[in-house]
């Protein structure tokens, strides 16, 4: 039994038998993980496969002085789900963010939007973020959650048609249920050591994952997004149906000769406005 089950979302929320598990036993990665090489974020750095060992049953990404880190995609992914991953980073540089995400699989960022489910923005290691990113301008919604991040927790993202929302050790600490910002398409897991220069010494950085896990949706949790949608289209054509009818009842009659009343449609706005 992986360390810390016990304490998992996927234990404490009954999500069943995951689809994937990597525990990083041996060696090295296994195949289903595509390891970066090339530019680091925003071009700074460094992400190199280097930077990556695997030890222990520990996966280890390691940041240097120089802004050479690591990051690395487990494909493919999948349209909904559960993700998890048993986590904990040192207190670090400032510059070294570490994160467990989940990415399109279409490559097509911003628009297939991003979940940054566990994002460690604080060097002390005491606070954690979320950013959900969507939309063809990159807008976020977003979260924290302080906790002691240099030991072990479990961080895990669940995503359906109704919601995304994010645990630790299995509690919830963050939800949107605005279905409108959901990612379009399939996501995938990955992990990431980034690195965000912010001038003078740079101290080597590192964040350790004991394993990672993927659940598909149970039918049920998928049925109840179909029927939300169902019951969304049904009310909406009841409170049109509703307008129209208030409408009809309360316009003056027409005069004579004149063409009958009807609904005026509302302008188009232009985004933004």
């Amino acid at each position: 039994m992986s360390a810390g089950y016990d304490t998992s979302a996927a234990k404490i929320h009954n999500w069943g038998k995951p689809d994937r598990v990597d525990e990083f036993n041996g060696t090295s990665l296994d195949d289903s993980w595509a390891v970066y090489d090339g530019p680091g974020h925003a071009g700074n750095g460094r992400r190199t496969p280097s930077a990556v060992s695997v030890a222990d049953g520990i996966l280890t990404i390691t940041g240097d002085s120089r802004g050479d880190t690591a990051g690395m995609a487990w494909n493919p992914g999948q349209k909904y789900g559960r993700w998890e991953g048993r986590v904990k980073a040192p207190a670090s540089d400032p510059s070294y963010n570490a994160l467990l995400l989940l990415w399109p699989d279409a490559e097509n960022f911003p628009v297939g939007g991003e979940i940054d489910f566990m994002e460690m923005m604080d060097h002390t290691r005491q606070e954690t973020n979320i950013f959900l990113h969507y939309g063809p301008d990159n807008s976020q919604v977003n979260g924290k959650v302080k906790i002691d991040a240099t030991q072990w927790h479990n961080w895990a993202v669940e995503w359906t048609p109704t919601h995304v929302a994010a645990f630790v050790d299995g509690k919830e600490w963050w939800r949107t249920t605005d279905t409108s910002i959901l990612p379009p398409g399939p996501m995938h897991l990955c992990i990431q050591l980034d690195w965000f220069p912010k001038g003078g010494k740079v101290k080597q950085s590192e964040m350790q994952v004991d394993w990672v896990k993927e659940y598909k949706l149970k039918p049920a949790d998928l049925a109840e997004g179909a029927n939300q949608d169902i019951q969304q289209e049904v009310h909406g054509r009841a409170d049109a149906e509703a307008i129209r009818q208030e409408v009809t009842d309360t316009a003056p009659a027409a005069p004579a000769g004149a063409e009958p009343r009807g609904l005026v449609p509302h302008p188009v706005r232009a985004p933004g406005n």
